[in-house]
């Protein structure tokens, strides 16, 4: 997810401020979620839990940026979709739906995690991490579609 994020970032990167602000924020959630799942570079030498209050502030993040694509980006993207063309307006309505999927997986994870009080929860972890890796990927991939879009019709 790391390399997909240095291709959009040497793709995208300083031609929009809400592209650079979105990817930004995307890496920012990211380098969290290797923190928190001990992957490379983050890995645990003693294959020790996160501590809990890791976990809640990377639901934080994670919260904050699925939010930041619906309530900002996407509908900035749609309507420069709708102003653009059938195609892109298409292309649009298309992926649009399908982001709305890995949110909710999204919000569901945030919503175990911050509102358990025990942190034996953390045993789960591991295998709700790598669900949610999957989604993000899917959700990083169909932004970057969004993106394209976003970069050709706002960008100079």
């Amino acid at each position: 997810m790391l390399k997909q994020l240095e291709r959009a970032e040497q793709k995208w990167g300083g031609a929009n401020t809400l592209i650079d602000q979105w990817l930004n924020h995307r890496r920012r959630l990211l380098i969290n979620y290797c923190q928190i799942a001990g992957l490379p570079p983050y890995e645990a030498i003693d294959k020790s839990l996160p501590a809990f209050k890791s976990v809640k502030e990377f639901c934080d993040l994670l919260v904050d940026y699925v939010s930041e694509g619906h309530f900002e980006v996407y509908d900035r993207v749609v309507t420069a979709c709708e102003k653009n063309g059938e195609s892109s307006q298409a292309l649009a309505q298309t992926i649009v739906p399908k982001i709305s999927e890995t949110t909710d997986m999204a919000l569901d994870f945030n919503d175990k995690y911050t509102s358990a009080s025990d942190d034996k929860i953390l045993y789960q972890l591991d295998k709700d991490l790598s669900s949610l890796g999957d989604a993000m990927e899917t959700r990083f991939q169909l932004e970057d579609q969004l993106l394209e879009v976003l970069h050709s019709k706002y960008s100079a």
